[in-house]
């Protein structure tokens, strides 16, 4: 019996050396991307202004109508803004909306009616349908996948995480990536779930559009599988009756 014992324990130390040594070899994000201040830079500088309480800022996907004043024949009933961020209107054509309120809109609208086509035009755009807006969390999460989110809440990034449902047991907590694509270019910035959570680093506002990562921890990693192996491994030196 005390032989069997000893050989099961010099397996156990194998074992966990073996998942020890593999732990060092599992891939791991080791990113670049800026830290810190930096990170908040990275991401949120040239980021559209958060809207306010009546000021919902368009985007591409989103429907607007259109009515002008004792002008029927241009009204517009539904119509899409483009992934360009350009809407389609009667005589003007095409005009930039993505970013701007439906009364910001209307003004503009309003102005190149005027100059060109209509005298002391009254033009009132509205929105009609918001487009889906959804953000992917990946990685060490419970749940990865695509979520929708309200464009017009404070969508934040411990708020992305619960989505997912927390992070998983692996998970390399400062190693929590945040890519986005700004002015057509992917950027990208590296945040800490924990200096997050504990207050000491502001929690970053997440846009439609942005990919979360969770990144994984070799020694998380290696320590759960040495608990599972652990509790293999005494089943097989404790005899039950």
């Amino acid at each position: 019996m005390g032989a069997q014992v000893n050989w099961n324990c010099r397996r156990a130390l194998a074992a966990i050396f073996a998942v020890m040594s593999l732990a060092a070899c599992e891939p791991t994000l080791k990113s670049q991307l800026p830290t810190g201040t930096a990170a908040y830079t990275a991401i949120n500088a040239t980021a559209e202004p958060r809207p306010t309480a009546g000021s919902y800022l368009l985007r591409p996907g989103d429907h607007v109508g259109m009515t002008v004043y004792q002008e029927t024949d241009l009204t517009v009933l539904d119509e899409p803004i483009d992934e360009a961020g350009m809407l389609s209107l009667p005589l003007v054509g095409e005009v930039h909306a993505a970013g701007l309120s439906a009364a910001a809109l209307s003004a503009n609208v309003q102005r190149a009616y005027g100059a060109r086509f209509l005298r002391d035009p009254q033009v009132t755009i509205r929105l009609v349908k918001a487009g889906v807006r959804t953000i992917s969390v990946e990685g060490q999460v419970m749940k990865a996948g695509q979520f929708e989110i309200d464009p017009g809440s404070n969508n934040t990034l411990l708020g992305a995480i619960a989505m997912a449902g927390s992070p998983n047991e692996t998970a390399k907590l400062d190693e929590v990536l945040v890519f986005r694509t700004i002015n057509g270019q992917r950027a990208g910035a590296r945040f800490d779930l924990t200096a997050i959570r504990a207050g000491r680093a502001a929690d970053p506002q997440i846009l439609p559009g942005d990919v979360v990562v969770v990144g994984f921890s070799s020694l998380r990693g290696a320590y759960k599988d040495v608990q599972q192996i652990g509790s293999t491994l005494l089943y097989g030196i404790f005899q039950f009756f």
